[in-house]
């Protein structure tokens, strides 16, 4: 059988805590950001995006969703890059 210890055991108790104890769990300090950029190819693309999605981020400037996965906050103008082949791809599977 285990020995289960309290940690009201090893402080003074008073009458009125007899009995009482008090467990403290420490939670590591962790940061989540969201990461507005994969860093990679997918930048030098123009992505599928609903043209309600761009006009909100215009306004509001948090990020998109494009139909291959990239997360960004939309600044260039699309047409002067080519189109993402994994959007093309998802789109067209997704009209046929």
């Amino acid at each position: 059988m285990a020995t289960v210890r309290n940690m009201a055991d090893d402080a003074t108790e008073s009458s009125s805590d007899a009995g009482t104890g008090t467990a403290v769990l420490e939670r590591p300090e962790t940061s989540e950001q969201t990461q507005r950029d994969d860093g990679g190819d997918a930048d030098r693309y123009a992505h599928y995006v609903s043209k309600s999605r761009i006009a909100e981020s215009r306004l509001t400037g948090r990020p998109v969703v494009a139909l291959c996965g990239k997360i960004w906050v939309p600044k260039h103008d699309p047409d002067k890059y080519p189109v993402c082949p994994d959007c093309k791809r998802i789109y067209e599977e997704m009209m046929f």
